[in-house]
């Protein structure tokens, strides 16, 4: 790349994608209080699209803020079901609760990402993945979140797609890196476009 790239986020996946699609890139997370704004937003009505750009920008302009000089590429990714917003569950039994609502439905994942350059946000994008869960059995979750509860606390909705998560679905509709939260195709065309990357 021919700027520094900084990823305001402590994801390891959207930094192993990023790594792997072979951008260097250096992760600093920026520290907001997801949970405060997210319901503000839900309490003045906002769509979960919104939300999840409005936290992916509160990321990128808070790096941005410090390191002008970098290309900042802010995330988030919000679980749309009902027109309600779901992030990250905050406990074993909440993630329960959640995949027990979305059990035999179909919801949406909508990743976003705003890329930063000179401190002001140049570039923006929400992706969307449509996801139809199975019927599983409670005895069946009850052992998937004791098996899996420390790796599935960090994603949201309770579930990885690309671990044991798999198993809760029936189809998925979308780009599958989009469900991993960073979708990628987008972001590194318009790099390429705009002479970040080599195309």
């Amino acid at each position: 790349m021919s700027r520094p790239l900084l990823l305001a986020s402590a994801s390891e996946t959207r930094l192993s994608l990023l790594r792997n699609a072979g951008l260097t890139v250096t992760a600093l997370p920026a520290r907001i209080d997801e949970e405060s704004i997210r319901a503000a937003l839900e309490a003045e009505g906002a769509h979960p699209r919104d939300i999840a750009d409005a936290l992916a920008e509160m990321k990128a302009r808070k790096l941005a803020d410090k390191h002008p000089e970098a290309l900042v590429l802010g995330c988030d990714q919000v679980l749309e079901f009902d027109r309600r917003a779901f992030g990250k569950p905050a406990s074993p039994a909440e993630a329960r609760d959640q995949l027990l609502l979305l059990r035999g439905q179909t919801h949406r994942l909508l990743s976003a990402v705003v890329l930063y350059d000179k401190g002001e946000p140049i570039w923006r994008h929400v992706g969307r993945v449509d996801l139809t869960m199975r019927r599983f059995s409670e005895t069946w979750l009850d052992g998937y979140l004791t098996r899996n509860w420390d790796s599935l606390r960090h994603s949201a909705g309770g579930y990885k797609l690309e671990e044991e998560g798999i198993r809760l679905f029936s189809s998925v509709e979308g780009d599958y890196f989009t469900v991993l939260g960073l979708p990628l195709l987008p972001l590194l065309a318009y790099l390429e476009q705009r002479g970040f990357i080599e195309t």
